[in-house]
This record gives C-alpha cells, sequence and structure tokens, in this order.
C-alpha cells in the first residue's frame, strides 16, 4: 500500500513591511472616467498635486472631474475649521458641475492631522443635497490599486437593496417603464422574449471591479453564453445607477486587490463570495466562468475549446518567452494572477513579490498558481509580501532574469545595468481581462525582449553591453 505523496505547498515570506509602491491616490485616473457622473476631491498637499498632474497627465480638450483640496498651514496648524473650508470647495464643485456624487479622496497628510472626514461628510452631505463618499487612499495604509478598492468599499455601503427599490413611486417605474420601451423600440415581442429565455434561473449576481466598458460587454457576453445573467456591477457607469445589493445575492470579484469590497458585502450586505481565480488570461478566464457555473449548478459549455482557440492564437508570443525567467518585484497586487498566466505560457518565475496578500479573498488564484506549477513542471515560486527593494536587487543581481516587472522607479536604474524590465503599472491601465484580451498581456510581457531583438538584429547588442558596464 503506497501513500500518496502531497503537493509542495507555496512558500510566502514578509519582509520589511513598507509599501515600494505607487501612490493608491492614482485611483481616481480610471476611477472618474468610470463612473461618469462622479467628481473627485482629492485632499492632500501640493506634492499630491503635482504626483495627480504628473500620473494622470494633462487633459488638454476637456476638463476632467477631479481637483485637489491643498491643505496648507492653517489646515495642518488647525487654524482654519475644516468643515467651512471644505464646504467652500464643495459648492463650488456643485456650482460648477453638479456631479450625482463628490467622492472625497483621503492621504497621508488627512491621517496624520487626524482629519475627520467621515465625521463631516453626513453633516454637508445633509446640507449641499448631493451624497458624499469617503475614501481612504493615503500611502500609508494601502498600496497602489488599493485606493479602488477602499472607493468601491464605500460605495458597497450606498448601494439600494431589495426594499428601497419597492418603495420606487409609481412615477418613476413609468419612467423606467418608457425607457426600457424606448430601447426596445422596433424589435419584436417574440426577439426579447427568445433573449430572456436565454438565461437559466439563478440568484442574482453582481461583479464589482472597474472596468473598461468594452471589457465589461465581453465578460458580460461570455457569462450569457452560459446563460447567466449579471444583475449589474460595481461601480456602475453612473452613480445613480450602482446595482442593487441585499441578502443571498452572489457576488465575483474580477481583480485580485478588491478583498475589502469584497468583506464589505459579505459581512454588511449578507451576500455570498464566488471564490474563484480572476479572469486574467485564458485559463484564469476559464476558472472564473467555470468558478460562477459551479455555484449556480450549471454545466459550462465550450469553455475548453474557447481556451484552446485562444491559446493557439498567441503561438507568435509564446514562442518568444517559452523558457525565459520572470521576476515580480510588487506594484499593483495583479502579481500572482499575471505569474499564474506567465507560467502558463512556459516561463519560470522566480519570485512574486506583493505589497500585501489576502490569502483568504485570493484562495482560489493561489491554489490555480500552484496547480499550474504542477502540470508545468515549474518549480514554485515564493511570494514576497511587501518585499524590501535592497534584498529583492540583490536577487536579482544572482538571478540574472530574463524580465523584471518593476515598480516606475527602479525601471531605469535596472535597464542601465543591462536588466530588460516592464513597469507594472501599465498592466494596471491595459485592457487584460478575459479571453478575447490574453493577446495584449503578452504584447506588453514580449515588448522588451522584442526590442532587443530588433537592435541584435541592427548590430547594436555589443554597444549595448559595454554602456551597461560602464
Amino acid at each position: 500500500m503506497t501513500v500518496a505523496q502531497e503537493a509542495p505547498a507555496l512558500n510566502f515570506e514578509c519582509e520589511t513591511g513598507n509599501y515600494h509602491t505607487f501612490c493608491p491616490i492614482s485611483c481616481v485616473a480610471w476611477l472618474y472616467q468610470k463612473i461618469e457622473d462622479s467628481f473627485f476631491l482629492v485632499i492632500g498637499t501640493k506634492t499630491c498635486g503635482y504626483f495627480l498632474q504628473n500620473a494622470m497627465g494633462v487633459m488638454i480638450f476637456a476638463e476632467p472631474r477631479y481637483a485637489m483640496a491643498e491643505l496648507e498651514e492653517g489646515d495642518i496648524s488647525a487654524q482654519l475649521n475644516d468643515y467651512n473650508e471644505l464646504k467652500r470647495l464643495c459648492d463650488q464643485i456643485k456650482r460648477d458641475r453638479n456631479p450625482s456624487v463628490i467622492v472625497w479622496i483621503g492621504t497621508c497628510t488627512t491621517e496624520i492631522i487626524k482629519m475627520d472626514l467621515e465625521g463631516i461628510a453626513p453633516k454637508l452631505e445633509a446640507e449641499i443635497g448631493i451624497p458624499i463618499v469617503v475614501a481612504r487612499a493615503n500611502g500609508l495604509d494601502y498600496a497602489f490599486t488599493q485606493g479602488e478598492d477602499t472607493v468601491l468599499a464605500a460605495m458597497a455601503n450606498r448601494c439600494p437593496k431589495e426594499s428601497d427599490v419597492k418603495q420606487e413611486t409609481a412615477e418613476v417605474k413609468g419612467d423606467r417603464n418608457a425607457i426600457s420601451k424606448l430601447l426596445n423600440f422596433g424589435r419584436k415581442k417574440e426577439d426579447i422574449k427568445q433573449e430572456e429565455s436565454e438565461y437559466k434561473d439563478h440568484p442574482p449576481l453582481v461583479l464589482f471591479g472597474s472596468l473598461p466598458d468594452p471589457v465589461v460587454t465581453n465578460l458580460t457576453l461570455e457569462l450569457k453564453k452560459q446563460g447567466i445573467k449579471i444583475s449589474g456591477w460595481l461601480p456602475a457607469k453612473r452613480y445613480t445607477e450602482l446595482p442593487v445589493v441585499d441578502e443571498g445575492y452572489y457576488v465575483a470579484g474580477v481583480n485580485p486587490f478588491l478583498s475589502r469590497t469584497a468583506t464589505t458585502l459579505m459581512r454588511r450586505r449578507k451576500c455570498k463570495l464566488i471564490n474563484a481565480p480572476f479572469p486574467i488570461g485564458p485559463d484564469g478566464t476559464r476558472a472564473w466562468i467555470e468558478a460562477i457555473c459551479s455555484s449556480f449548478g450549471i454545466e459550462p459549455q465550450g469553455l475548453a475549446e474557447r481556451e484552446a482557440t485562444i491559446w493557439a492564437g498567441m503561438e507568435d508570443y509564446l514562442a518568444l518567452i517559452r523558457g525565459k525567467s520572470v521576476f515580480f518585484m510588487g506594484d499593483n497586487l495583479l502579481e500572482v494572477s499575471l505569474a499564474r498566466f506567465l507560467i502558463r505560457c512556459g516561463m519560470n518565475v522566480q519570485e512574486i513579490g506583493i505589497p500585501y496578500m489576502d490569502k483568504r479573498y485570493q484562495k482560489a488564484e493561489l491554489d490555480l498558481l500552484q496547480k499550474t506549477c504542477q502540470e508545468m513542471n515549474s518549480p514554485l515560486p515564493t511570494i514576497v509580501e511587501k518585499p524590501d527593494n535592497y534584498n529583492q536587487i540583490q536577487r536579482i543581481y544572482d538571478l540574472k532574469p530574463d524580465l523584471v516587472i518593476t515598480g516606475m522607479a527602479h525601471a531605469n536604474p535596472l535597464e542601465a545595468r543591462g536588466i530588460n524590465t516592464k513597469w507594472s503599472v501599465e498592466f494596471t491601465f491595459a485592457q487584460m481581462h478575459g479571453f478575447t484580451n490574453a493577446r495584449d498581456i503578452l504584447e506588453l510581457v514580449t515588448r522588451p525582449l522584442r526590442r532587443n531583438n530588433n537592435l541584435k538584429d541592427l548590430g547594436w547588442e555589443n554597444l549595448i553591453k559595454e554602456e551597461a558596464r560602464v
């Protein structure tokens, strides 16, 4: 009688405890574009303003829906009244923009001077008549993409319940019926009934995570093929269209950095979280859809063939990276999902640095990472939470990876030493979810390698090595 050998477990380490990442207030860059009727007010110092201006670029043709409330000496030394100053700014925002919601983004400075944003907001909201959502996005407590997590967690508390919807007036219902008729104008009743019949009977499903509209459409259609209807997205395109979220609803995340939002939905709204890997890469997308189908007792159809087709269409990129090594320094919390995908592509992941790891929320992703390593006969990478950058650079020198995925601060110094790098922030802003966008991930990953191949063809390889030695 033989005893089954247990699979080796993932190795987790934690180093300095500091966040060496991009500032989380940059979440404003994509959230103000996603939530079209919002206005974001970042409350911080001139340094925060300079950062936003450089990180987000200059909008020439349209004024963006965000602003800085700059804290100066009078604010920091408590010589000015916080309530009156914020009221003045919010009155101006209401007069100039009249948004459906104002989101206050707290920074490091508001934390240090103990500014009571949560206490001020309800009083001011009642006075000006516009909802004010408070989100902490300071770099002391949060890493880069966790800024979005705090915003969505705050908005989850504002989502309506079924009881709120039932109390709608007949006038509002009439307006909605009129809009529905307008949207269905020219369509046959048989077509509308057939579209409804394509969905199977299952509990309401709400997805959370900010994604570009084309990606939202793609994932919605992928689930529709399985007969699954999405009841809503958090965030919605408009704050006034936040999804109904109530007890017993099922929720699923699309990004690995949304653990606070998931916790809020489970604890405050009594929702059921679908523990699934994230839809990044063909393998992750298939596993994500399968987990949702499994939760509703639905047998998924055609996913294996769909995944195989996507892999076949990426062979030109796979040939470039197969057998190459990659090292993640850690920046945007997408590292585990990207590492799992790249291992499936045939790469060797030497280390996964990650600013913050919630093992419960990412359990399915970690399990898929372990399974992928076994199937690809790849060694299990060490996952280092809050890595010390100095130690990591020493390890990079020793391991000599073919590619380092890192934050912007270290990219140029590493390139100067002859090490290929890719900015991790580019993955945050790229459309990389779902089957159809897997090729875009490899486009980013292979760009430094393709650049070097082009330089070799031009005969510049020796010059590059000489500059690296200098």
